[in-house]
């Protein structure tokens, strides 16, 4: 069964050029035609509801650092060079466990940045790894705290064996107007305005024997950087099912009773689930039916009307309001140029 496809909101695209932007580094990279390199229109900037692809984002991200021989993008005064995080993560092989392996990542930044530290964290029965920084604060600094609690949070739980458990992230800024895009990125409670950023899990973990190889990280680490940047629905396990439930059933578009009926629960039981997840059976189908049409608009020339109708709208006008209501732009937007001769 294909996976449901991932979107990505505008506004974490220009969380990625803001440290480029806030360093004058448009001198010597031009993010226009970086942007159309990765396959964005750069127009979509300007358009507050734009989303882009899952690839677009990677490729993007991929593109900066390979550009720029810079891991962090910008945002720090050293280049953390392309490799560093990679080095981070192989000098956790033979960690004995997983508080060794977390005190080896901290160090070896520390040997490769002045501007953060990453810090090891206690409060009662959670531990943390948080993010401190060194330097004053920047009023671009909100991508640098995402991307690093992201990146982070995504290698620990690799390292602990898949069963790592956030129990809450803070964020050492105030709640930003896009933080409904979070949800997806980090799977747990937030809190906003903390003294530094970090993510916390049981401090029991720490005692956890880490068993990854040399083979395993290799793996890990060609998986990069798609692996740690781009939001795991399956961190988010009834909106993921239900997703993949309409996604098998289109365009038919299986109904609230005939989901909940697939998924072996009571209708109830299911808005419950996706309550406590933060959202709804509607909601879900809906951004399925946006990130599959702005997949469709990038990767194919389908006419309007049959994207429409595969769509489950009754005619095209339908179905272009609908996408104004979703991104606040026009389909057309969205279709990917025919390269120049």
């Amino acid at each position: 069964m294909l996976q449901p496809p991932v979107t990505i909101p505008i506004a974490f695209v220009h969380g990625m050029l803001s440290g480029i932007r806030a360093r004058g580094g448009e001198a010597l990279l031009d993010i226009d035609v970086a942007l159309e390199d990765a396959g964005i229109a750069p127009a979509l900037l300007d358009e507050n509801g734009a989303r882009i692809t899952a690839e677009q984002y990677v490729a993007l991200f991929a593109l900066l650092m390979d550009r720029m021989d810079d891991e962090a993008l910008g945002f720090l005064t050293r280049r953390l060079r392309r490799g560093s995080f990679a080095l981070m993560t192989r000098s956790t092989l033979g960690a004995r466990t997983f508080e060794v392996a977390l005190r080896r990542v901290a160090h070896t930044f520390s040997l490769l940045q002045d501007d953060l530290s990453l810090v090891l964290l206690h409060e009662g029965p959670l531990a943390g790894f948080g993010v401190r920084l060194n330097i004053q604060p920047a009023t671009h600094q909100n991508f640098l705290h995402e991307l690093m609690l992201r990146v982070y949070w995504r290698l620990f739980a690799w390292l602990h064996g898949g069963r790592l458990v956030a129990r809450r992230f803070d964020f050492g800024f105030e709640l930003p107007p896009y933080a409904d895009g979070y949800a997806k990125v980090f799977p747990g409670p937030l809190q906003f305005g903390q003294p530094l950023s970090a993510v916390w899990f049981d401090a029991s973990a720490l005692d956890t024997p880490v068993h990854r190889d040399a083979q395993e990280m290799q793996v890990f680490l060609a998986a990069a950087p798609a692996n740690v940047i781009l939001p795991r629905l399956a961190e988010q396990a009834v909106s993921a099912r239900v997703r993949a439930v309409l996604q098998q059933h289109r365009p038919a578009w299986a109904d609230l009773a005939t989901t909940a009926s697939v998924l072996h629960m009571s209708v109830s039981t299911l808005q419950r689930h996706l309550a406590t997840e933060g959202t709804s059976f509607q909601a879900l189908k809906d951004q399925l039916r946006r990130d599959l049409a702005i997949v469709r608009l990038n990767t194919s020339t389908v006419p309007l009307a049959v994207l429409a109708e595969e769509l489950g709208f009754a005619d095209s006008a339908a179905f272009q309001r609908a996408f104004k209501a979703w991104t606040g732009g026009a389909p057309g937007s969205y279709r990917r140029r025919a390269p120049a001769d």
